[in-house]
């Protein structure tokens, strides 16, 4: 496995626990909150893995809406990236994890490789700015909703994951 980190923005919490769980299961990687962290931060590392929460109706998380700025900066050729995000499909299910399609689209074409796409079979809900090629880009966890069930959709996506980092 190559250099990995997780760089997340939270602001009641649900996103920097999953962050968390991902890098006890991962094991050997770094984490960083987007509030604090720099396009230097992420260019050390071979493989980023993206943290979102979806506000509002389909709006980026408040530390991500600074943030998303600074992949501009960043040299992304050869980085493999996967996204996971947490939302609400009960109340939000016309813009169900949206932020991690934002963020998709921000980079889509920067030369990096996209890891870690999910089926949209589990889930419940009318739409989403994350789905690409009938899945979504990456990981979504319903803290909200189906906190059940999050523990294992984690084990499953670090199992498909793992050895492409």
């Amino acid at each position: 496995m190559g250099k990995t980190a997780i760089f997340y923005g939270s602001t009641e919490g649900n996103t920097e626990n999953v962050a968390y769980k991902l890098k006890d299961l991962l094991g050997g990687v770094d984490v960083f909150n987007v509030d604090s962290a720099s396009a230097d931060d992420l260019q050390k590392y071979d493989n980023l893995i993206f943290g979102a929460s979806t506000w509002e109706i389909g709006e980026l998380q408040e530390d991500w809406e600074t943030f998303i700025d600074v992949l501009d900066d960043v040299d992304f050729t050869g980085k493999t990236v996967a996204f996971f995000g947490t939302g609400d499909a009960d109340g939000y299910p016309d813009t169900f994890v949206d932020a991690l399609g934002i963020i998709y689209e921000r980079i889509k074409d920067s030369g990096a490789k996209f890891i870690g796409a999910v089926d949209t079979e589990e889930y419940t809900f009318d739409d989403s700015r994350a789905l690409f090629d009938g899945k979504f880009i990456g990981l979504p966890i319903d803290e909200d909703n189906e906190s059940d069930l999050t523990d294992g959709r984690l084990a499953k996506w670090v199992n498909d994951i793992k050895g492409q980092l």
